[in-house]
């Protein structure tokens, strides 16, 4: 086959073979018969492989670096020891010859070895352009100078060892350095996506987002908006509460920018609010806490403040702001929810509060997985190989990669949580407090990189709960409809409850009509906590349009008007009625027997009739300007009472009808 610039071509155009393989001294007829020494090349373009390598950290190429100058290091020492254990040999057997056969001694191309390349290697590496009359003199004449050469080579052997003991404490402090934190792909990138996540105008956009979506997929199928929520988090252990309290409160007690009353509302919340809310066991207030606490149960009970000696004691700083919640009485009971209606703060701060708990139990887990695991070692190592390894044992430490914990293994939850609690406080820095979780918690502990941040963020959520006004009225209302019933129950008594709730999410609506309004269930089923969050429609659409104005300000006016009757009205209901002509009949025949009494002068009777009658026509109503729908307005109501009738229905006799066609079974007549 011809030669294309030293290559044969194969079948395919991509493939290309050596064109004759070349004479290799040294090789046996037996590693002729078995090794393959045919080289193909057959190249992989990009666009033939949808594989796309990961692309390595800076950690990584650390030690990569690392591992590439050691390896350059050890091939140069090897190559350098293989010369002098070659040139020890010639001058063994130059000092066994005599001056003449020494005179007539040569040496080949491979300078008395196996290999050609080797020993240039060597010599060049020391000579460098000298390195050339030095191979022509070892052949001509090894006499004289295989033992200048070889002196030369043991004095270049000591010199990089020396330098290779240095170099390698070097390394190994890089190794220990960057070990950890080349194994960790996801902590870089986890870091700089999280800030993002964490923000408040973030958290917001993803619901909103949701809710647009689906307002969007329901114009588009001409169908009604469903209703939902429109996230769905959980709380998988309620455990978790303490620890997340803990951090929180932590934080709080060293903000001097938030006032010493404000701490105790925070304090109230998280010890007291948010466990009832996700049906776990309150949590426990300081000591000087909990007396103003008994202090207050006293001064309810008496209904006057604490007197020691004839001097009045001074109340509390703070009053005790949930003493008693519903949801709290639902905390051991299955197939229960609370509700809550909330403006953004509040949403802020549960999405923030439900991540901070979901990562605090990542981190307990993976340190019990840890415990399992290393015990599980350690059985095995006692039971199979007879041995008992120290818990500081491991690869990594005997490899010198990194330095061994003082912490145990069982105790890695707990010196996370200090760490954290360090960091807030400024004790140590990041950069300190990642190596160590990474120590502790290997790949795993990136989730818990921003664990200051996220505190940091959900203080300053409650803050704005316990200070600004309408958090303040949002936390009232809730307090007050926990009262009448109105924020929570049990699942299969939700019904009863559906009027309650509802004015409940109208006057939430109407305290919260700048701002969002999201109705938050905590749904506790099978032992799980489950939050479902969904943005509410409160917003009306108003038309500037003036033809559309002045056609919703006619249809109000005849709406309202009920003498006034559409020329298109009449004529329908001429055609197609909606009533029975025999109910017109009678009605019209009332009419004019009503209209006989008033010219005969009975309308004294009906004056009277109408004495012992209470009545309030104070019910109002309004339209929805988006959808022309009629709604009812709060607090306003109609009522009609007959003084006495109460008791002239218990004077009279009751008696049942006998059940019939017209009458089922259970019917009971009262006369009038």
């Amino acid at each position: 086959m011809p030669l294309v610039n030293g290559w044969v071509p194969a079948t395919e155009p991509s493939q290309r073979v050596t064109s004759s393989p070349s004479v290799q001294d040294g090789l046996l007829s037996v590693k002729r018969k078995v090794l393959n020494d045919t080289w193909v090349s057959f190249p992989s373009w990009s666009e033939d492989s949808t594989f796309v390598s990961s692309k390595k950290t800076q950690y990584e190429e650390h030690i990569y670096r690392c591992e590439d100058e050691r390896f350059e290091l050890d091939v140069v020492l090897e190559t350098n020891l293989a010369t002098i254990r070659v040139l020890e040999a010639i001058q063994k057997k130059l000092s066994r010859l005599s001056a003449e056969e020494q005179a007539k001694f040569r040496l080949d191309n491979t300078l008395g070895g196996t290999s050609e390349v080797i020993h240039r290697k060597a010599l060049q590496r020391i000579y460098a352009d000298k390195a050339a009359d030095i191979i022509d003199g070892l052949r001509k004449n090894p006499s004289i100078a295989v033992p200048i050469v070889l002196k030369r080579l043991k004095m270049k052997e000591e010199e990089w060892r020396e330098a290779q003991r240095g170099f390698n404490k070097v390394w190994r402090e890089q190794n220990e350095k960057y070990y950890l934190k080349s194994l960790d792909h996801q902590g870089i990138n986890f870091k700089q996506n999280d800030t993002k996540v964490l923000r408040s105008k973030s958290l917001l956009n993803e619901i909103e987002s949701i809710y647009d979506e689906r307002q969007e997929q329901a114009t588009e199928e001409n169908a009604v908006v469903p209703v939902g929520p429109h996230l769905s988090l959980a709380y998988e252990d309620k455990q978790i509460l303490e620890d997340a309290a803990a951090l929180i409160i932590h934080h709080v007690k060293r903000q001097t920018g938030i006032q010493k009353e404000d701490k105790y509302k925070i304090k109230q919340i998280m010890h007291h609010f948010i466990p009832d809310l996700l049906f776990a066991q309150r949590g426990d207030l300081s000591d000087v806490e909990e007396e103003e606490e008994e202090e207050m149960d006293v001064d309810e009970a008496t209904g006057a403040a604490k007197k020691h000696n004839g001097v009045g004691g001074s109340p509390p700083k703070s009053k005790l702001l949930f003493s008693n919640t519903t949801a709290q009485k639902l905390r051991g009971m299955d197939e229960v929810y609370n509700l809550f209606y909330v403006n953004n703060n509040w949403y802020i701060f549960m999405r923030l509060h439900q991540i901070l708990c979901l990562r605090l139990l990542r981190i307990c887990s993976q340190a019990e997985r840890q415990i399992e695991e290393e015990n599980r070692e350690r059985e095995w190592e006692r039971e199979v190989l007879g041995i008992k390894r120290d818990k500081s044992d491991s690869p990594a430490i005997q490899l010198r990669l990194k330095e061994p914990m003082d912490v145990d293994v069982e105790d890695y939850y707990p010196a996370f949580l200090d760490m954290v609690r360090s960091l807030l406080d400024g004790n140590i820095d990041s950069s300190q407090y990642e190596d160590s979780l990474r120590e502790m918690f290997t790949i795993h502990a990136y989730i818990a990189f921003t664990m200051d941040k996220l505190i940091q963020s959900i203080v300053r959520q409650l803050q704005h709960i316990v200070s600004d006004e309408i958090c303040v009225q949002v936390t009232d209302l809730y307090l007050a409809e926990n009262n009448n019933g109105a924020t929570g129950g049990q699942l299969n008594t939700q019904t009863s409850r559906s009027l309650l709730e509802s004015a409940y999410q109208r006057k939430a609506e109407q305290l919260m009509s700048d701002e969002n309004c999201f109705k938050l269930m905590f749904i506790q089923s099978q032992g799980q906590v489950q939050l479902t969050i969904e943005l509410l429609d409160t917003e009306e659409e108003n038309s500037d349009d003036p033809v559309e104005a002045e056609r919703w300000s006619e249809y109000v006016e005849r709406y309202m008007n009920s003498d006034t009757t559409s020329p298109e009205l009449r004529e329908h209901l001429a055609r197609k009625p909606v009533f029975l002509p025999r109910n017109l009949r009678r009605i019209r025949k009332c009419q004019r027997g009503r209209e006989q009494q008033e010219k005969e002068g009975k309308e004294g009777n009906s004056k009277k009739n109408m004495e012992n009658v209470d009545s309030l026509d104070k019910l109002e109503c309004r339209f929805k300007l988006n959808s022309y729908k009629m709604v009812y307005v709060i607090k306003s109501e109609d009522y009609m009472y007959r003084r006495t009738a109460l008791l002239r229905a218990h004077q009279v006799r009751t008696f049942p009808l006998q059940p019939g066609p017209a009458y089922p079974r259970g019917f009971w007549c009262f006369p009038l």
